[in-house]
C-alpha cells in the first residue's frame, strides 16, 4: 500500500511537471496557459494523450515529434522527473500532512521561476504574487484550526520586510544588480520562512550563486559580461531551507 501512494504521488508530480513546462514556455510569451491545447511548436499539430504521457512519451518517441521528427528539447522530460522526484521526497519528508500540500504547491511555482529567469531573465509577477498567496492560505488555516495565534503572523510579516527590504536595499546601492522580480521573491519567501529562515535563505542564495556564478564563469557557459539571473540561486536556496533549514540553523546556533 505504500509502494502505491508513493507511486502515485510521483506520477502526480511527473504530471504537474508536464503543465509546468507549458507555463514555462508560455508565460514568459503572455500566451494563454490553456488555450490552444498542446501542440508541437514545430508543425503546430495537436498533440494526443500518447503524445503527452510525462516521461515515457519522450522515451517512447525518441526525443522526436510524432507529426514532423522535430527534435523535442530534453528538458521536457527532466522537468517531469524532477518534478516527480521533488512530489516524492516531500512527501516522503512530511507524510500526509498541511505542510506536504504547502510545499509542492510553493515547488510548483518555485520550477517555472527558475526556468523563466534563467531563460528570459525575468521573474514574472503571478509567480511571485502565487508564492504570497499559497503561503498566507496556508497561515489562514493555521489561525482558523488553531495551530497559530494573529499575533505569530509578526514572523512571516518580519520575514518579508527582512528579504524584500534587503534585496531593495542592494538593488538601490548596485544601481540595479538585483532585478524587482528577486526582491518580490524574496519578499513572497520572506513571508513563508518567517525572520530566521529569511536571513539562512539570503545567507545561502549568495554562497550559492557566488559558486554556481564562478563555475558557469569556469566552465564558459557565461562570460564575466553576461547578466546572470540571481532567482535560481534563490530557488535552489529555498529547496535547502524546507529540507533542512532547521538543522542547519540548530547546527549553527550551538
Amino acid at each position: 500500500m505504500d509502494f502505491l501512494i508513493y507511486l502515485y504521488v510521483f506520477i502526480l508530480g511527473t504530471l504537474i511537471g508536464s503543465f509546468l513546462n507549458v507555463v514555462v514556455y508560455r508565460l514568459p510569451r503572455e500566451e494563454s496557459l490553456s488555450y490552444p491545447p498542446s501542440h508541437c511548436p514545430k508543425c503546430n499539430t495537436r498533440l494526443k494523450f500518447m503524445d503527452l504521457f510525462p516521461v515515457f512519451s519522450y522515451l517512447f518517441l525518441k526525443g522526436k515529434c510524432r507529426y514532423c521528427d522535430a527534435r523535442i528539447s530534453v528538458r521536457y522530460p527532466l522537468v517531469e522527473l524532477s518534478t516527480g522526484l521533488i512530489y516524492l521526497y516531500t512527501f516522503w519528508s512530511f507524510g500526509i500532512t498541511r505542510e506536504t500540500i504547502l510545499y509542492v504547491m510553493i515547488f510548483s511555482l518555485l520550477i517555472p521561476v527558475f526556468l523563466i529567469d534563467y531563460d528570459h531573465t525575468i521573474i514574472p509577477d503571478r509567480l511571485n504574487f502565487g508564492i504570497f498567496m499559497v503561503a498566507a492560505m496556508y497561515f489562514a488555516f493555521e489561525i482558523y484550526y488553531g495551530n497559530q495565534t494573529f499575533r505569530s503572523l509578526l514572523n512571516p510579516i518580519y520575514g518579508l520586510l527582512i528579504g524584500g527590504g534587503f534585496f531593495l536595499f542592494v538593488a538601490v546601492v548596485t544601481k540595479g544588480a538585483m532585478g524587482g522580480g528577486d526582491i518580490k521573491l524574496m519578499a513572497a519567501l520572506g513571508f513563508l520562512f518567517g525572520s530566521a529562515q529569511t536571513l539562512l535563505l539570503m545567507f545561502l542564495s549568495f554562497i550559492i550563486g557566488g559558486a554556481l556564478s564562478s563555475l558557469l564563469l569556469l566552465l564558459k557557459i557565461k562570460k564575466r559580461k553576461d547578466y546572470i539571473p540571481f532567482g535560481p540561486f534563490i530557488c535552489i536556496s529555498a529547496f535547502i531551507v524546507v529540507f533542512w533549514g532547521d538543522q542547519i540553523l540548530n547546527w549553527y546556533l550551538n
